[in-house]
């Protein structure tokens, strides 16, 4: 199918422009149609030619769930649900792609089949617990599991940003205030430095040496950073064993690295509670948890659970046998498979990380702002003890 770039009008003679994949112009017309519009023009978007990289924001996804469970609820019937969210949408890629999932759905498909069709937009997560809820009939239940869990995603990675952004803009006030001292200022004192005709310090000559090199390299000292990361960025691709090296390295470094640990595990008990309670089976739970953790670690580990799970070991073991997971972990695994109340059990797991995780970024965030302090203050003092010390030297000789 292309994607067409239309022009229709409604019966009300209001016209309105969209996207819409068809097969050609008259299936294009066909489809406006069925919405209520009659097509004026069309051409085929080739910079949009399908839905492939068209990310949609975890906001969208929130409203369309939420929107979904409230209007389920009281009785709409699903197409016009889709319909309704579909006119109401501000987005103008996501308002296409409910268009097409109503086409889909009115030409008989299921509402999980019609997400499968847009993967950039539904994981194989959200599709298989939207099947799961059609199979049992609790798609509401499953909407308001799914708009908690997303909310939860959504607040955690607030968070995380949160904690990233003070110390990327201390450190480029830093780094800002490093160019001035080094490129401007120390130039304009050298000078003055060695007119005086003493022997020059060795924290001075350690000083103007360094500024030497940023004023004679600066270019090089900024495009450096990007080019290695690009680099680096290409040679993670080509090479999976370093993906997998710097994944550990992440969960092993610190501070940080068990703070990302606590918010990958708490993210895939959330997910696995979700999905058991659903009614899909462990197996099923554990691979497409194991697509969510995004950590080549976890996700090695949670390949060894299945492949134990398959050999006849029960859920504890396969966990345990990993040393990955923590003893909270296996502990609460435990209680849930004696009790029968797995999910229970995960979500208990997914709450104490949460809040474990709060209060390990508040805590950082406490420590960044000293620690950033002291590393300005630092190289400030140094500045001026590297300039005052040769013009003390001076003033003591002079008084002598």
């Amino acid at each position: 199918m292309a994607l067409y770039s239309y022009k229709a009008v409604n019966e009300q003679g209001k016209t309105s422009k969209g996207l819409q994949d068809a097969a050609n112009v008259v299936d294009l017309e066909l489809r406006l149609k069925r919405i209520g519009l009659d097509l004026i023009h069309a051409n085929v978007d080739e910079k949009k030619s399908g839905f492939g990289n068209r990310k949609i924001k975890r906001a969208h996804l929130i409203t369309l769930f939420f929107n979904m469970d409230q209007l389920l609820g009281s009785g709409v019937p699903l197409l016009e649900c889709l319909a309704d969210l579909r006119d109401s949408m501000d987005e103008p890629e996501f308002r296409e792609i409910l268009a097409s999932m109503v086409e889909s759905i009115g030409s008989g498909k299921k509402l999980s089949q019609a997400m499968a069709e847009h993967p950039d937009a539904f994981n194989k997560i959200l599709v298989s617990l939207t099947h799961a809820g059609e199979e049992s009939g609790r798609l509401p239940e499953v909407f308001r599991h799914l708009t908690e869990s997303l909310k939860w995603q959504d607040e955690m990675a607030a968070q995380t940003r949160n904690m990233m952004i003070y110390p990327a803009l201390v450190g480029a006030m830093v780094m800002g205030v490093t160019f001035f001292l080094m490129i401007y200022l120390v130039p304009q004192l050298i000078g003055f430095i060695r007119s005086m005709g003493q022997d020059v310090p060795l924290q001075t000559r350690l000083l103007l040496h360094t500024s030497s090199v940023f004023v004679n390299y600066w270019h090089v000292m900024l495009a450096l950073p990007p080019v290695l990361f690009v680099f680096f960025k290409l040679s993670l691709n080509y090479s999976p064993s370093l993906q997998y090296r710097l994944d550990d390295l992440k969960l092993s470094i610190r501070p940080t690295g068990p703070i990302l640990r606590k918010i990958i595990l708490a993210r895939f008990a959330n997910t696995f509670a979700m999905m058991y309670s659903s009614g899909i089976s462990i197996m099923e739970c554990i691979a497409n948890s194991r697509d969510l953790v995004g950590n080549q670690v976890i996700a090695k580990s949670l390949d060894q659970v299945e492949r134990e799970i398959e050999s006849g070991k029960n859920l504890t073991q396969s966990f345990q046998n990993t040393g990955v997971f923590p003893p909270l972990v296996i502990r609460m695994l435990m209680v849930g498979e004696a009790t029968g109340q797995l999910d229970i059990a995960l979500r208990n797991v997914s709450y104490f990380y949460d809040r474990d995780v709060k209060d390990s970024i508040r805590k950082a965030q406490v420590m960044i702002e000293p620690a950033m302090t002291v590393i300005l203050g630092a190289l400030l003092g140094w500045v001026i003890l590297s300039v005052l010390s040769p013009i003390y030297d001076v003033i003591s000789k002079v008084q002598m």
